[in-house]
């Protein structure tokens, strides 16, 4: 009985701290303009599985679900009390030694607790690791093995030489993942769009999605490509007078238990452990990280760690970046080209910094919502174009004339292409609160398009930047963004486009995790794709 009762007050303190987590969720939302989260009353509480059977999906991006698959709970808890802490669980190093050096690897253990400070006996938590530097502005990913038994191994490379420290947080406990990865599948309505109709000085607001309930939708159906997007039909307006379209909100789909597990309070947490800052030294038998590197062209995989940070700059252990400190040499690198971003907030990042870095590239206003687009900037004298709009919906924005949101598919089969064109596309962060089906259909279209264009003009470059880390919500969760970015880099892999990895460059990144990251972070991001464009 003494047990029961400090669990229920865990849960209410708890159950406390939810309301504070999505009070600074709804703040973000703010703070990038997206309305505030809405709850429905009484909450969705049937699911509904997407109509998308994977016997329908190309049988290649079938095989790509096995890459989805995680550990979990063998059963459900039903206690809070059973679900990994991380105030219990620990580390140690493995192996420790006098002397480390440049290019060697450092292990660590890491064990999992409950919290009642029980070993877990199986697998599935979602840990992140970095070995930092903040007196030196250094620092890279480790990567973490799962044991699938309650341990974990995680491995760091030693880049530079100089003081180290291992960093090591539970982004989600395994039972929270399993959370994610059901409400993911059962639930894709639980964020939802707003439709506004208008005509002859009458207007009506339905819900829209991918898919909607009920017998009586009207569904808009992209020629070009056969994707679809629903909404409800108004009661007086037709189906044709759709003019805009918003985010409508977010739905509560958790029961008490599910909030609990995915409480700020046990999510994304410094875990404490035992290993001690390591001091690398540099000799003649140090290992020079980039000496076999080639200069940075499509068709290379990014390596694990995909680089580091030192003195806030990139160091790409993937190829040779450069970097491009001056905007003259930003501009001569892109002289004479042709540019096409197509995709998210991330990316429209990269054409806000080149918009501000190169000052004599203007930007054409075209009397848009920014954050949709299209955007449009032009250096008529250096003979450069750069475009950004989002992708397709579902896109969450605020309201937008909705003939301003274009299908990228059909955009990119209207691109000729040529040497001096670049293509960019960013294509994750609006499909985390869908059935994973539904991204892999996506990728399909988008993969035999660029096919397409690449056949038809092998010089395009075509630069796919990869999921970064951010937000740790049910709707917008970094596990769910590394689910979608496993299945973006196998879906591309082999296609001679380039995989740009932001998931490394924002993960051991010293700035707090956002997502859209800070300066620092976008300046090496662009540096290493001018690094793409201008390899010499």
């Amino acid at each position: 009985m003494k047990q029961r009762g400090v669990a229920a007050v865990v849960l209410g303190f708890l159950c406390v701290g939810g309301l504070v987590f999505s009070f600074l969720f709804m703040d973000l939302l703010k703070k990038y303009e997206l309305p505030a989260p809405k709850k429905q009353t009484p909450p969705m509480s049937t699911p509904k599985t997407t109509t998308l059977s994977t016997s329908t999906i190309n049988p290649y991006f079938r095989s790509l679900l096995k890459l989805l698959e995680w550990p979990g709970p063998p059963t459900p808890i039903s206690h809070y009390n059973s679900s990994t802490s991380p105030t219990k669980c620990n580390y140690y190093l493995l192996n420790p030694r006098k002397v480390y050096r440049i290019g060697e690897k450092l292990e660590v253990i890491i064990i999992a607790r409950d919290h009642n400070g029980q070993p877990k006996q199986y697998g599935g938590d979602f840990f992140q690791a970095k070995l930092h530097s903040p007196a030196l502005k250094a620092g890279v990913t480790g990567q973490v093995k799962d044991y699938r038994n309650g341990s974990y191994l995680v491995t760091f490379l030693l880049p530079w030489e100089g003081k180290a420290q291992v960093q090591i947080r539970l982004i989600h406990s395994s039972e929270a993942v399993d959370v994610l990865k059901r409400k993911r599948e059962d639930y894709p309505e639980k964020a939802y769009f707003n439709g506004y109709f208008q005509l002859n000085g009458k207007s009506e607001v339905t819900e829209c999605n991918l898919e909607v309930s009920g017998d009586e939708v009207c569904t808009y159906k992209y020629p070009s490509t056969g994707g679809t997007w629903q909404c409800r039909r108004p009661q007086t307006l037709p189906c044709n007078s759709l003019i805009y379209h918003s985010i409508g909100g977010f739905r509560t789909v958790t029961n008490h238990l599910e909030d609990s597990l995915l409480n700020s309070f046990v999510t994304d947490v410094v875990i404490n452990g035992s290993v001690p800052s390591i001091y690398v030294t540099s000799d003649k038998t140090s290992v020079v990280l980039t000496s076999h590197l080639l200069v940075c062209r499509r068709g290379q995989e990014p390596r694990q760690p995909s680089g580091f940070y030192y003195n806030d700059r990139w160091t790409s252990l993937t190829c040779l970046g450069r970097h491009f400190p001056r905007p003259a040499d930003a501009l001569s690198c892109l002289k004479g080209k042709n540019i096409y971003m197509f995709g998210d907030s991330t990316l429209r990042q990269w054409f806000e910094y080149l918009e501000s870095f190169i000052s004599s590239l203007k930007r054409i206003d075209l009397h848009v919502n920014d954050l949709s687009g299209p955007l449009i900037a032009v250096d008529a004298d250096a003979g450069l174009v750069m475009r950004w709009r989002a992708h397709g919906l579902p896109f969450r924005t605020t309201k937008t004339v909705m003939a301003n949101i274009h299908d990228e598919v059909a955009h990119l089969a209207g691109i000729g292409g040529g040497p001096q064109t670049v293509i960019m596309l960013s294509l994750w962060a609006h499909f985390t609160t869908y059935p994973v089906r539904v991204y892999i259909e996506r990728l399909e279209r988008v993969r035999q398009e660029i096919r397409s264009l690449l056949l038809r003009s092998p010089e395009t470059t075509v630069i796919i930047k990869s999921a970064n880390t951010g937000y740790k919500s049910l709707y917008i969760s970094d596990w769910l963004s590394l689910q979608l970015d496993m299945l973006l880099r196998a879906a591309f892999k082999g296609t001679g486009v380039i995989i740009l990895d932001a998931w490394d460059m924002t993960s051991c990144h010293y700035l707090p995790d956002n997502i859209h990251p800070g300066p620092p972070v976008i300046k090496n991001e662009v540096d290493l794709m001018l690094s793409y464009i201008c390899p010499k």
